[in-house]
């Protein structure tokens, strides 16, 4: 059994947490449904055309269909399951928001509305967790898909919210990595400046939770052996938790290359509104939009448990 599989397994043995998912009707995403309740980790409620959602429902998950696991609500197009969604959540009812078939600026729109949305005055950040063949531990990568070049206060809250994420995951002191091209400081490149302003920070105890190291380039955050060739003398090095690149182009193409050529499985949400927000890509795989959906529903629990 994988990593995130035996993750998500333990998560039986707690309340399960209410899914509210916008746009519903959509292949891949009711398969992670049916994963998730086969699972007994989460119930839904699903908005969207009712006619088409029954339609599927009965054509490609026939089990569903009576499922008290599932209520259905009826909404007109996708805004309007985007803004249903969002209020169900807002308003208690349920405690995770998941994406369907909708754009994500739809989606993100709703949650940050004014009225209804799920604002909380904190940095959203996406936080992704990887399993990777013969990587013995889970491994977790951000920001590769909200924040474009944050600055050192807007970083310090996405270390945060990754943290958050790796305690909900049974990691109780994440190593986090802020990632860079050299492992000095070097004033010409701002990416270590903040790496080496993080460490600090988190030193003094203004970042808690966690033990941060760097500047650290990708070899000397991941592999003790490389970290030991350059002579860095640390006691983190090479076992990093959390790795850190300085821009989302960075963060992406990271991403995207354990995806394929690491032929990783990975799990993803956006953390820091009032409530874990499952964001996958529409072409993601239903295996992906389980593991992201778990994900969610373990940071909620955990949540709930430390309020």
């Amino acid at each position: 059994m994988s990593l995130l599989d035996q993750l998500l397994k333990q998560s039986r043995l707690q309340h399960k947490p209410v899914v509210a998912v916008a746009a519903a009707a959509d292949k891949a995403v009711l398969e992670a449904v049916q994963k998730a309740i086969e699972e007994n980790i989460g119930s839904f409620l699903l908005f969207d055309d009712e006619s088409k959602l029954q339609e599927l429902l009965s054509a490609h998950f026939p089990s569903l269909t009576n499922d008290a696991n599932i209520r259905i609500h009826h909404t007109e197009n996708m805004t309007h399951s985007a803004a249903e969604a969002v209020k169900a959540v807002s308003s208690g009812e349920a405690h995770v928001l998941m994406k369907g078939n909708v754009a994500s600026t739809i989606i993100l729109k709703e949650v940050l509305h004014k009225e209804y949305g799920l604002r909380s005055g904190k940095v959203l950040s996406h936080v992704a967790a990887f399993e990777m063949p013969g990587y013995e531990r889970l491994l977790f990568v951000t920001d590769a898909a909200m924040n474009i070049a944050p600055n050192l206060t807007e970083k310090v809250q996405i270390v945060e919210n990754a943290v958050a994420t790796a305690h909900a995951c049974g990691v109780t002191n994440p190593i986090v990595a802020p990632l860079a091209a050299v492992e000095s400081v070097n004033a010409a490149m701002e990416a270590t400046i903040d790496a080496a302003a993080l460490a600090v920070m988190n030193k003094r105890g203004q970042i808690a939770g966690c033990t941060i190291e760097g500047p650290l380039a990708l070899d000397n955050a991941i592999s003790p052996r490389a970290a030991k060739q350059k002579g860095i003398e640390s006691e983190v090095a090479g076992r990093a938790d959390i790795l850190v690149p300085p821009t989302i182009e960075a963060a992406n193409i990271l991403y995207k290359s354990f995806m394929y050529f690491g032929n990783a499985k990975v799990g993803a949400i956006i953390q820091g509104a009032a409530a874990p927000i499952v964001l996958t890509s529409r072409a993601d795989s239903a295996e992906s939009k389980y593991y992201s959906l778990g994900l969610a529903i373990l940071t909620a629990k955990t949540a709930n448990d430390q309020g």
